[in-house]
C-alpha cells in the first residue's frame, strides 16, 4: 500500500486538508470573497451585531433572503444600551456575484529600502493588480450584509477576518520556506563532514535554541522604529522567527545524516567524484524528506500563534491593517467580551481551527509516510 493510499484512508487528515484548502482559497481571493473593504467604515454602523436575514416582508409575503438597513440609535442614559434602528421600508435582497466596491486583485506592494540605513523604507508597487468589482455575495440595495457584525470603527468584521487571514496564514508558509532550507543545509553539512565543522555548527545551533523566541520577539518588537508600517513589521517578524526556528531542525537533520552518509549509495557517489555539497543536496537530504514534510506541516501553527500573540499584545501587525491577532486585542476590554462577543469569538475560533487542521494533516502525513507502515 502506497503512502497516498494510506493518506486517503485517514479521514481526519482529509478533514484538515479540506479546511485548509477552503481557508487558503478565501485569502487568495479575498477581494472576491469579502463583500466589503476591510478599511471602509459604514455610516452609523459601529458595533452592529450580525445582520439578521429575513425571508418575508412586513406583510408576511415570501420575497427571498433579504436584509434591512440598520443603524445604531441614541444611547439610553439609564441603561447604557443603544437601540438598533431598522428601516423595514427598504428590503435589500441578498445575491451571489454582485457588483460592489472596486478592488485590484493580486496587487503586490513591498517595502523596499531607499538608502543604506535601518528603518528607511519606501512602499513600492511591484504589480498593479487586476481591476474588478465583483464579489461572491452582497446585497442589491442600500442595506449592508454584516455576517459577523461590525467593529468599533464600523468596518465589516467578516471582511476583516478574510483579509486578516492573509497575514496569519501566510506567515507560517513563508517562515518554513526561510527556516527549513537553512536548517536542512546546516544539519546536512554538520552531519556529513563531522569533526570540528560539526562541533562549531551544533554549538551555534544550541546557543540559538536557548533563546526564548517569544520574549525575543516581544523585546525586538518593542524597540522597532515607530514609523515602520504593518508590511515592514510582518517581514521582520518572519525573519526573526525563522532565524530562531532553524536550529532545532538542524540538530535532527544532523542526526539522520550521520547514519545516511555511511550507506552504500552515498559512498558510491563519493567514489565517483561527486562533490560534498552535491552529495548532501542530491543524495543525503532527500532521504530525510519524510521527516521534513511532516515537521514542516506541524511547524506552521507555531508561526501562526507567534504572530497572533505579538499582534494581540500590540507589537505585531498594527491597525487598521487586519490580522487575527490584532482583531483579538480588543478582548482586553471586558465590556466588549460581554456586549459585543461577535468581535472576539470568530478570530479566536479561526486560530484554533487552523492550528487543529494543520495538526490533523501533519499527523496524517506522518503516519502515511512512515516507512514502517509499508505493506500494511
Amino acid at each position: 500500500m502506497t503512502w497516498w493510499q494510506r493518506l486517503k484512508k485517514n479521514r481526519l487528515a482529509w478533514f484538515g486538508a479540506i479546511l485548509l484548502g477552503v481557508f487558503y482559497f478565501a485569502i487568495l481571493f479575498a477581494e472576491f470573497v469579502a463583500p466589503y473593504s476591510p478599511y471602509t467604515s459604514q455610516t452609523d454602523g459601529a458595533l452592529l451585531p450580525p445582520t439578521p436575514i429575513y425571508w418575508q416582508n412586513e406583510a408576511g409575503q415570501f420575497i427571498g433572503p433579504h436584509v434591512y438597513p440598520t443603524t445604531q440609535g441614541p444611547v439610553d442614559l439609564e441603561t447604557g444600551d443603544r437601540e438598533l434602528l431598522v428601516d423595514r421600508s427598504q428590503p435589500s435582497p441578498i445575491r451571489l456575484f454582485v457588483q460592489g466596491e472596486p478592488y485590484r486583485f493580486l496587487q503586490i506592494k513591498l517595502p523596499l529600502p531607499t538608502q543604506f540605513s535601518f528603518g528607511q523604507f519606501e512602499e513600492k508597487e511591484l504589480f498593479p493588480g487586476i481591476p474588478g468589482n465583483l464579489h461572491l455575495f452582497g446585497t442589491a440595495g442600500p442595506a449592508k450584509l454584516n455576517l459577523l457584525g461590525t467593529d468599533e470603527a464600523a468596518r465589516d468584521q467578516f471582511s476583516r477576518l478574510v483579509y486578516g487571514g492573509r497575514i496569519s496564514l501566510t506567515i507560517g508558509l513563508i517562515g518554513i520556506i526561510i527556516s527549513f532550507p537553512l536548517g536542512m543545509l546546516v544539519g546536512g553539512i554538520s552531519g556529513y563532514f563531522g569533526g570540528w565543522i560539526d562541533t562549531i555548527l551544533m554549538r551555534l545551533a544550541e546557543v540559538i535554541m536557548t533563546i526564548p523566541s517569544l520574549y525575543l520577539l516581544v523585546a525586538l518588537a518593542a524597540v522597532l522604529p515607530p514609523q515602520l508600517n504593518s508590511a515592514q513589521r510582518f517581514l521582520l517578524i518572519i525573519l526573526i522567527t525563522s532565524f530562531i526556528r532553524w536550529a532545532g531542525l538542524a540538530r535532527v537533520i544532523r542526526g539522520q545524516v550521520l547514519s545516511i552518509r555511511e550507506r552504500e549509495f552515498v559512498q558510491a557517489a563519493r567514489a565517483m567524484g561527486g562533490g560534498a555539497l552535491y552529495n548532501i543536496v542530491r543524495h543525503v537530504l532527500p532521504q530525510t524528506a519524510t521527516y521534513i514534510i511532516t515537521t514542516a506541516t506541524l511547524s506552521i501553527p507555531d508561526f501562526i500563534v507567534a504572530e497572533s500573540v505579538l499582534s494581540f499584545l500590540g507589537l505585531g501587525i498594527l491597525p487598521p491593517d487586519p490580522s487575527w491577532g490584532n482583531m483579538l486585542s480588543i478582548a482586553t476590554n471586558a465590556s466588549i467580551l460581554v456586549l459585543q462577543p461577535w468581535l472576539i469569538w470568530p478570530p479566536a475560533a479561526l486560530i484554533v481551527i487552523t492550528v487543529l487542521a494543520f495538526n490533523l494533516l501533519g499527523d496524517g502525513l506522518r503516519d502515511a509516510l512512515d516507512p514502517r507502515s509499508v505493506g500494511r
